[in-house]
């Protein structure tokens, strides 16, 4: 006899495939992508790890020289190396495996957690300690930021490469929302040398995602001249498109004025709202709460064509919730300011990066990116030591009111001067 077979089995299929398709098609597109997902979920058990320990490095500064300037020092000796050595970093990364030169980095990142680690184990750690393990571990990010920010492009598609930027954020920001408050809460209750080692060991899952993936042939590069006319050729690109040209410009104020308080938050979290360690973490993971879900929004936006209105609104709204946050002495009110700080800057960090990479041709990414990090992580040690000056003599409050200002003023110029921006899709 015949099977009979039920009208509605073909239809309940085609709707459980359609819901799996909207699943992964919308805000979680990247992950449907094996190497992509070894990548995520890798890298999210390691900066997990490194928001602790970056956390309790800072408040550990601040234990040990109660000073402010201080906390500059350190962001200043953690930025130094960028401006060194991350053009060299881009160009490294356009000749040269970029899953090769990432296990490198990470393996170097391993080693100076456990030797930070170590040294507060056995009590002799010191504030130069600190300084020069920042240099070295800047030293290493010069050479790590623009390879990973051009391998993405290796692991997913071009059509989902707006949503993998978004969904590397909404990691980053994860780790953000929990690394700080866990390492608040293990400073006060074990001290500061568990959550340099919980970095150390956090590495490990990177490493082994890295070793795990099957890749392709990597793009093929035009980087085969000198060192310094191959960069220039970077460089060149940049100033031709003026797309790109105004989003490095003003990443690098973003940098500059408006990534200072998070040099500030452990003097904040004592000086300004009373607390101590486990404010400190609070303070932080409520930042990265809020870029968190910026990061989902914008990758649940990903393949609408809206990048630039969403850059438009990141440039303004960052810098008035910096402002706000400076008049604040509540700590609710406080981390809800936070909340929408990092909201507002992921939004446009997020899409100021798919644009970039849109942008540049597969040839010259690792070379344009460099840029692009230089103009980030080359600014925020200058910022941070400006920053760290400045609240020694006016007090941390008015000197993020001040940065905001003047980055709001960046941010007037940007919608005047370069409309092209906002109409990109």
């Amino acid at each position: 006899m015949r099977k009979l077979t039920s009208p509605t089995r073909p239809l309940a299929v085609a709707l459980g495939r359609e819901r799996t398709s909207l699943r992964f098609g919308g805000t979680f597109a990247a992950l449907r992508h094996p190497n992509y997902r070894l990548w995520f979920f890798g890298q999210l058990v390691s900066l997990v790890g490194t928001w602790m320990q970056t956390t309790a490095q800072g408040f550990l500064v601040y234990e040990l020289t109660a000073s402010p300037a201080y906390l500059g020092y350190v962001g200043f000796a953690n930025g130094i190396p960028t401006w060194l050595f991350t053009l060299y970093g881009g160009l490294i990364a356009d000749r040269m495996s970029r899953r090769t030169m990432l296990i490198l980095t990470q393996s170097f990142m391993m080693v100076l957690a456990a030797i930070l680690a170590f040294l507060t184990f056995a009590g002799r750690v010191q504030a130069w300690h600190i300084i020069l393990l920042a240099f070295l571990l800047g030293t290493a990010n010069a050479f790590d930021a623009p390879a990973r920010l051009a391998f993405v492009l290796e692991l997913v598609p071009r059509e989902d490469l707006t949503n993998a930027v978004a969904l590397n954020s909404t990691m980053f920001n994860a780790a953000t929302a929990v690394g700080p408050a866990v390492a608040g809460m293990a400073y006060a209750a074990l001290g500061p040398a568990w959550c340099f080692t919980i970095n150390a060991v956090s590495f490990i899952a990177v490493i082994l995602a890295l070793i795990r993936m099957r890749l392709g042939a990597s793009p093929r590069s035009t980087a085969h001249g000198r060192a310094l006319d191959d960069i220039r050729q970077g460089f060149r690109f940049v100033r031709s498109d003026a797309v790109v040209r105004t989003l490095v410009l003003y990443l690098a104020a973003v940098s500059f004025l408006g990534m200072g308080f998070v040099t500030l938050m452990p003097a904040w979290a004592v000086k300004v709202l009373g607390g101590g360690a486990t404010t400190n973490g609070w303070l932080q993971s409520a930042r990265g709460v809020g870029a968190m879900i910026g990061a989902l929004l914008t990758a649940s936006l990903a393949r609408r064509a809206m990048r630039g209105k969403l850059i438009a609104i990141g440039t303004f709204a960052f810098p008035l919730a910096l402002f706000g946050f400076a008049l604040i002495r509540w700590l609710p009110l406080a981390l809800l300011a936070l909340v929408i700080i990092g909201l507002s800057l992921m939004i446009y960090m997020n899409n100021s990066n798919s644009m970039v990479q849109t942008q540049t041709p597969d040839d010259l990414r690792g070379r344009v990116l460099s840029i692009y990090s230089l103009s980030f992580f080359g600014l925020m040690p200058l910022g941070s030591l400006f920053a760290g000056s400045l609240a020694t003599y006016l007090g941390e409050p008015l000197t993020v009111m001040i940065a905001a200002t003047l980055l709001g003023v960046c941010s007037v110029l940007v919608w005047i001067k370069a409309p092209q921006v906002r109409r990109t899709g």
